[in-house]
């Protein structure tokens, strides 16, 4: 089906869950930069968990078909002949995680005889079933259905090495493009009540964080860790999920439900991420988390399991405080020890927060990622893009 290219670019986006996890935050600023001047379809393989729509500017032109051929099922002809056929009349279809790779193999199937639009593939972790081991079924899986991707895009080196080695994917196919973010607004003084249901008290320090509530995430594991720190700290888990009463039920297990706070979704975390005194990571899985970037901006020690590139991504200050925490017995003390370390040292946080602050600025600034991406879906479609430096603020 051929496109009327006086019209806008059409993009349709399939995603694993549009809840407002970091590919979904990306996903949301890169719609942003590029403007009203490109519409978009948003289909999530879990229709309910639409959260990050809210992330998205009025005025974008965006609709969310509730009557797109479901995204999980069995991978038969048929279903997948009916994912291929609803993505014509787009300009570009892209992809998101795992939970999206059965549009990508519906479209290596059927783009020839159907003239599908480019698709380009977007991989930014793995969920609870893979943290320890990659299926093999699924890496086989995947290498069929890249096939006939116009790219592949990770945001890690970790990612990287794993595109190229155990999907097989052709150098010239893999993209690794870092996660950006607005550094300026970060830097910014949040007010004390800038977060929804908690102030920040004069006397207080808060360990933070911002996560999707699920299993992946292990946040009893960091209720576990904060447990043995000062009366004074409080825990702050920004995020929603299915996880959140397991969470509570931690903390009042461990006699620290009155310092644990679980005030729900944040929609700008420009606006809070400076109340965290330590900022907190106690994923199972991660590649190249944004909330990372957003706590380096706003000048905060990281404190965080060691997975993916969270060590490389810190300041090397900051990298002491990435701990190991696999391995017998070592679920909880290390994390829980760069927490003790972190907040008994007022001058050590302050120093390890100006040297992520620096770093982040110059490595980590949402212009040159939303440029990059900009140039490989301008290249893809045959259709130039709206500049970047035209739509930030």
């Amino acid at each position: 089906m051929s496109v009327d290219r006086s019209d806008p670019p059409r993009i349709l986006h399939l995603h694993s869950t549009f809840s407002a996890g970091g590919k979904e935050v990306r996903c949301a600023q890169l719609i942003n930069a590029f403007g009203p001047g490109v519409s978009h379809t948003i289909v999530s393989a879990e229709p309910d968990r639409m959260g990050a729509s809210q992330l998205i500017s009025k005025g974008i032109p965006v609709t969310y078909p509730r009557n797109f051929p479901p995204l999980k099922g069995r991978p038969t002809p048929g279903r997948l002949h009916k994912i291929a056929s609803a993505m014509q009349g787009y300009d570009l279809v892209l992809t998101y995680n795992w939970g999206a790779m059965d549009a990508v193999m519906a479209h290596t199937l059927f783009s020839n005889a159907m003239g599908l639009p480019p698709l380009i593939h977007h991989e930014d972790g793995f969920n609870e079933d893979e943290r320890e081991r990659l299926k093999p079924t699924r890496n086989w899986y995947r290498r069929i259905a890249l096939g006939k991707a116009s790219g592949l895009v990770i945001p890690s080196e970790v990612l990287e090495e794993i595109a190229l080695d155990t999907w097989q994917q052709p150098m010239g196919r893999v993209k690794r493009i870092s996660n950006g973010i607005d550094t300026k607004a970060f830097a910014k003084v949040p007010k004390p009540d800038a977060l929804r249901g908690v102030v920040k008290r004069s006397d207080e320090y808060w360990v933070g964080t911002l996560a999707g509530l699920r299993p992946v995430k292990n946040l009893k594991r960091l209720v576990r860790a904060f447990a043995d720190l000062p009366e004074e700290w409080q825990l702050v888990i920004v995020g929603e999920g299915p996880e959140e009463d397991a969470i509570r039920d931690e903390a009042f297990r461990l006699d620290v439900g009155h310092r644990v706070h679980l005030p729900g979704f944040a929609s700008e975390p420009a606006r809070i991420m400076g109340l965290f005194d330590i900022f907190a990571l106690s994923s199972d899985s991660e590649q190249f988390p944004i909330s990372v970037i957003e706590a380096m901006a706003a000048s905060v020690p990281v404190a965080a399991t060691d997975v993916g590139d969270i060590a490389e991504m810190v300041s090397d200050q900051n990298r002491p405080f990435i701990r190991s925490c696999k391995g017998k017995d070592a679920d909880t003390q290390p994390l829980a020890a760069a927490l003790r370390e972190l907040a008994a040292d007022r001058k050590l946080r302050r120093e390890i927060g100006e040297a992520n602050r620096v770093k982040a600025a110059a490595e980590y600034d949402q212009k040159v990622m939303i440029d990059a991406y900009r140039r490989l879906y301008s290249s893809a479609m045959g259709i130039k893009l709206p500049a970047s430096a035209d739509r930030l603020p």
